[in-house]
C-alpha cells in the first residue's frame, strides 16, 4: 500500500476538498486525484463521492479512515524513532544506582526538553564500545583503558567518582569523619560478585595491590539490599561505594558513609560516543558533563585508565 496515497486520502478526508488537501500537502490537485485513484484501485473500492461542495467519504471510505489514520501515525513514529533530533537520546548508564545515572538525571532536570532513553546494558567496556559503534546506544559511561580504540569512537573523562567506606555502627571505623587508604589495611572490604575480567575488577585489583587492602570478592551477589543488611550487623565487614552512588536503607541500620582521602581513590568514568553521531542532544550532554566535572585533589587512579 502506497503510504503517500494513504496520507493524501487522510488529508482529503480532513479538508473535505481535493484542492484544499493539495494546498495542505503542497502538491497539485491533479497529484491528489491521482494518488486517491491509485489507492481506490488497490483497494477495489471507491473512497470518495465528489459533490459540488467537495469530496464526501463513501461507506467504504468511512470504514477505511480510522485505519488510514493509524497507518499515518505508525509511519510518523517509525520515522521519529531513527531520525536524529526526533528520537530520544539513548544512553547506557550500566546501573541505575551509580554516578552516571545520577548525573544523567541531573542533566534531564536541567534540560527537560531533551528526551532521554536510559538503558542499563550491564556489560564491560569492550561490549559497551561495540554497542556504541554498532549504534545500539548513542553513548555509554565506563572506565576506559589506554590503548587504541575503534577509529569512530571518541571518549572524554567526565566523572571522577571518589570512594566512601560503608560500615555499620559497630565497625571500628564507624566514628571516623574520613579515612585514608592506609587506615583500611587489615580491614575486610567485602565486594561479592565482582565480575572477573571487567574494568571494575581490574580497578579494584590495582587498588588493593597499591595500598595493601584486603578486598574479598568471594560469595554470590544477592543484591545491594542483602549486602547492606550484612554490613549493618557486622563489626568486621565493610565495603567501598562510589560517592555518587544512590543507596537507601532502613534508619535502624545506622550505616555510615565515610569519605576515603589522602590520597583519594577515584574511579574515572568517561563518556563514550561515535564521532559521526548526528543527534543534536549529544553535544548538549557533552558540554554539560564537561562543565560540571571537578578535578579531585591528590586523586589516585590506575595507570591503565585514561
Amino acid at each position: 500500500m502506497d503510504l503517500d496515497a494513504v496520507c493524501t486520502f487522510v488529508a482529503v478526508a480532513d479538508a473535505g476538498r481535493f484542492q484544499d488537501a493539495a494546498d495542505a500537502l503542497s502538491i497539485t490537485q491533479q497529484a491528489v486525484s491521482k494518488r486517491v485513484a491509485t489507492l481506490e484501485k488497490d483497494l477495489g473500492v471507491r473512497l470518495f463521492t465528489r459533490t459540488p461542495r467537495g469530496a464526501r467519504l463513501t461507506v467504504d471510505g468511512q470504514a477505511f479512515l480510522p485505519h488510514a489514520r493509524e497507518l499515518v501515525r505508525v509511519a510518523a513514529r517509525a520515522d521519529a524513532s531513527v531520525r536524529p533530533g526526533k528520537r530520544a537520546l539513548r544512553i547506557d548508564v550500566h546501573s541505575r544506582r551509580i554516578a552516571p545515572s545520577v548525573v544523567l538525571h541531573e542533566f534531564y532536570r536541567t534540560h527537560p526538553e531533551v528526551e532521554l532513553d536510559v538503558v542499563t546494558m550491564n556489560v564491560d567496556v569492550h561490549a559497551a564500545i561495540a554497542a556504541v559503534e554498532a549504534g545500539t546506544v548513542d553513548a555509554t559511561f565506563h572506565a576506559v583503558p589506554k590503548g587504541r580504540l575503534p577509529d569512530t569512537i571518541r571518549t572524554a573523562r567526565v566523572i571522577d567518582d571518589t570512594h566512601q567506606l560503608l560500615v555499620g555502627p559497630a565497625h571500628p571505623l564507624a566514628g571516623a569523619a574520613a579515612v585514608t587508604p592506609a587506615q583500611l589495611v587489615g580491614h575486610r572490604i567485602w565486594m561479592p560478585g565482582m565480575a572477573p575480567g571487567s574494568e571494575w575488577s581490574a580497578y579494584y585489583d590495582d587498588l588493593a595491590t597499591t595500598f595493601g587492602l584486603t578486598i574479598d570478592v568471594v560469595g554470590p551477589a544477592f543484591g545491594n539490599e542483602a549486602l547492606m543488611d550484612e554490613i549493618a550487623d557486622s563489626a568486621e565487614l565493610a565495603t567501598l561505594v562510589g560517592a555518587g552512588t544512590r543507596y537507601l536503607w532502613p534508619d535502624s541500620y545506622d550505616l555510615r558513609r565515610i569519605p576515603v582521602r589522602g590520597p583519594t581513590p577515584v574511579y574515572p568514568m568517561s563518556l563514550i560516543w561515535r564521532d559521526d553521531n548526528p543527534h543534536p542532544a549529544l553535544g548538549g550532554l557533552r558540554r554539560y558533563l564537561a562543565a560540571r566535572r571537578v578535578e579531585v585533589p591528590d586523586a589516585w587512579t590506575p595507570s591503565w585508565t585514561v
